[in-house]
């Protein structure tokens, strides 16, 4: 694992927001970030989800949205994050890399871009199957 220093804004008020090292972490679903934390940025819990935590315990946690920028990367997404315990480390997840189209390169310890692909389910079919087709039409014929 290694660090890459991510902002994290509330997406209603984005000047409510911190800077700070976070592991990439793609071992981990989603990011987490201490609960006290996105609190004072005024991060809103959206539902509970159910974890297991890397030591194999397991919690309910608060699961929230919040503006996500990741150094050298242009663009702010936002991203599902986790209220993690207090003093709990500042991860950045498999889900957050994803929406950044990045991807951890353990050798040299950098976040590098992939190339998105879309569409795999229909990559060795010449055509959807016809339940997913728009119904035909008819070409109009032209009276004589």
């Amino acid at each position: 694992m290694f660090q890459v220093r991510v902002t994290i804004a509330n997406p209603q008020a984005p000047e409510r927001s911190f800077q700070e090292p976070f592991w990439v972490d793609t071992g981990a679903l989603y990011s987490s970030a201490p609960e006290d934390r996105l609190r004072a940025i005024a991060i809103v819990p959206k539902f509970p989800r159910d974890f297991v935590f890397a030591d194999g315990k397991k919690d309910r946690r608060l699961v929230g949205e919040a503006a996500f920028s990741i150094e050298g990367t242009e663009e702010t997404i936002t991203c599902l994050v986790v209220f993690g315990p207090p003093g709990s480390l500042l991860l950045l997840g498999a889900t957050a890399l994803e929406n950044f189209g990045v991807h951890a390169d353990p050798t040299t310890q950098k976040l590098r871009p992939i190339t998105a692909v879309i569409g795999t389910a229909w990559a060795s079919r010449t055509a959807p199957p016809a339940e997913c087709r728009p119904p035909s039409r008819r070409p109009a014929t032209r009276a004589t």
